[in-house]
């Protein structure tokens, strides 16, 4: 085999070891511990995620989290781009999500990777990422819920990469779909009951 054709597998693999390392750094967690709060998962939902963080009753928290959660998405694709272009960009944004979801640190039990996702869509593809971002703030204001809200715009994302950026990118936004609709299942459960929280509700939920 070609020197080439060693180094490709390779730089790919670093890619994704390096994105799911980034992917992996729990910020509710650390923001929350950090402020005196005590461990995020023994909170609400028990999640790590912003939503959960949110239920705390520290918005300016739940923002970072929000923020920090979809930045290091995207100073994974980014910088995989910076370093050896668009493929190496694709599996390191995946693996950032997969990171976010699946954390070593946390015994594999993380996030639901939505503010990870729509960061790294954003990085991969501005237009894709605003138009899951624009779909999740209008879902929301229509119907209050934040998964649902979620849930929406991560099954139209395939839809806006195949349009905006081509397959390659949509087969990317497919599969983080998929894991984002594997890591809501029991939100969709709640959804078709009618028991799942609206935003801003007191009752307690997976975010």
């Amino acid at each position: 085999m070609s020197n080439n054709g060693l180094l490709v597998p390779l730089v790919l693999g670093l890619a994704a070891l390096g994105g799911y390392l980034l992917g992996s750094v729990p910020f509710g967690l650390v923001l929350t511990r950090l402020a005196g709060l005590g461990d995020i998962r023994a909170i609400g939902s028990g999640n790590i995620g912003a939503t959960n963080v949110l239920r705390t009753g520290h918005k300016g928290l739940a923002l970072a989290t929000l923020l920090l959660d979809g930045g290091k998405g995207a100073i994974a694709a980014g910088l995989a781009y910076w370093l050896a272009g668009q493929p190496t960009m694709l599996v390191a944004a995946f693996f950032a999500v997969l990171g976010h979801n699946f954390p070593v640190w946390l015994g594999f039990k993380g996030g639901k990777g939505v503010a990870t996702t729509f960061g790294t869509l954003v990085a991969v593809s501005w237009p894709v990422g605003l138009a899951c971002c624009g779909t999740w703030i209008v879902t929301a204001a229509l119907f209050r819920f934040s998964s649902l809200s979620a849930l929406v715009a991560l099954a139209l994302s395939p839809g806006f990469a195949l349009y905006f950026a081509g397959p390659d990118t949509a087969m990317v936004a497919a599969g983080l779909a998929v894991l984002g609709f594997y890591r809501h299942k029991a939100n969709i459960i709640r959804l078709i009951r009618g028991e799942e929280p609206r935003i801003g509700g007191k009752k307690k939920a997976a975010d």
